[in-house]
């Protein structure tokens, strides 16, 4: 490379981005790059030269080392949706010449689906102006709902998180015997793909019967059913344990937690602010049979929890931020790295690059086969499916009994 390489982070966090962040930074300071910035606050903070040279935070190898082992967005994070390029030029006109200020050879997006909508956005712009940079989008989303990829680096963390949490939750149900029963419900990410809430059925083994329902946003959700199965579940044991995504709709595509409190928040990109499915749920059930719930959000926690992390996603998150850096190096641009399986026993991944606009703004669903006839269980192939993104552990580097992580300052 002859030029400098600018990298950001968009989206909800992970705790495998900055594996991802870590990755971009030693392949493009190998492949020559003289500068690599990071974007604060991704390109809301750019439009506002909002930048930093990432040599002065990572400056050894335990400097990389705390950085893939730090959770959230290293760089500050945002949520910013890029107009249409026939319906405002100037927003693009600015960023274009702060890149051309920065000499930057190779723009890097780490991020989901909004963020892969910037990369197809950036990189037509600099088709329709003849701009040399060129952008690559680098996968993340604990959502795991990208297309055209395996699966998403920062997913394999989160679920190994959610596997691991709800077995606990069901030990920690057994403790305590209620007259009438005990209903835990518990809540995990996703709008409209079930990936991370499937993942609770990892629980499941020798020691654990695993969840005794699980409810993806895939299946119209149906309330009375569900209080029938409850029910019916309550009759044979004393605790019962229900994984529901927050985005699970009832037939006519109202959200189950718009059933309990209206939705105010709604983000640049139209989506509304879940929350408050399982809190709905559980006071349902209460009023249904009269026995003992508890509602419980995994929320920011699934996406944080870098001490739980996979080795396997951490490893594969640098992998492509690798990968962007490579392909931009080797002329690529409108790209996004995918993960291409090669194999699951041994479990074998390795990268690809993907036209961009194929991707942006899609989704990837959980596959129907993917989930029982009855709709409130995932199958075997689900499970098959993720096991092999969990594997292997990533130790925390400890200081005073707690993990140590790379900082900086957030007022920059």
């Amino acid at each position: 490379m002859k030029g400098n390489v600018i990298v950001g982070q968009s989206g909800g966090p992970t705790a495998a981005i900055n594996s991802s962040l870590a990755g971009v930074y030693r392949t493009a300071k190998d492949r020559g790059a003289k500068k690599v910035y990071g974007m604060l606050h991704g390109v809301q903070g750019l439009l506002q030269e909002r930048y930093l040279d990432l040599s002065d935070y990572i400056q050894t190898e335990l400097d990389a080392e705390l950085l893939k082992r730090t959770p959230a967005a290293f760089l500050g994070s945002c949520r910013y949706k890029l107009p249409e390029i026939h319906e405002d030029r100037t927003v693009y006109e600015k960023i274009f010449k702060i890149l051309d200020k920065l000499k930057i050879e190779a723009f890097i997006y780490i991020g989901g689906n909004d963020s892969m909508d910037t990369i197809k956005k950036l990189s037509d712009y600099a088709i329709i102006t003849g701009h040399p940079t060129r952008f690559v989008g680098c996968p993340k989303t604990i959502d795991n709902d990208l297309a055209l990829t395996d699966h998403t680096p920062g997913y394999g963390s989160a679920a190994k998180y959610i596997g691991t949490s709800v077995k606990e939750i069901i030990r920690d149900g057994f403790c305590l015997e209620y007259d009438k029963g005990l209903v835990t419900i518990v809540e995990i990410m996703g709008r409209n793909a079930g990936w991370l809430t499937g993942a609770a059925a990892l629980s499941k083994g020798e020691d654990c019967d695993g969840p005794d329902m699980i409810y993806l946003p895939e299946i119209p959700f149906d309330l009375h059913d569900f209080s029938d199965k409850v029910k019916a579940l309550l009759a044979k044991k004393k605790s019962v344990v229900i994984a529901v995504s927050e985005g699970i709709r009832t037939k006519d595509g109202t959200y189950v937690c718009e059933l309990g409190s209206s939705i105010d928040f709604v983000d640049a990109f139209g989506h509304k602010q879940l929350s408050g499915t399982a809190s709905y749920l559980a006071s349902f059930i209460a009023g249904e049979t009269g026995c003992k719930t508890r509602a419980i959000e995994l929320s920011t926690l699934q996406r944080a929890a870098s001490h739980a992390a996979s080795r396997v996603d951490i490893l594969e998150a640098q992998q492509v931020g690798g990968a962007a850096v490579k392909a931009a190096d080797e002329g690529d641009s409108g790209k996004m790295v995918v993960l291409q399986r090669l194999s699951d026993d041994p479990y074998q991944c390795g990268t690809e690059v993907k036209d961009v606009h194929k991707i942006a703004n899609d989704e990837k669903l959980v596959p129907r086969e993917w989930v029982n006839k009855e709709g409130n269980y995932v199958t075997d192939e689900f499970v098959a499916y993720v096991r092999p993104l969990i594997q292997g552990d990533v130790s925390p580097v400890m200081v005073d009994g707690i993990p140590r992580h790379l900082f900086r300052p957030y007022d920059l």
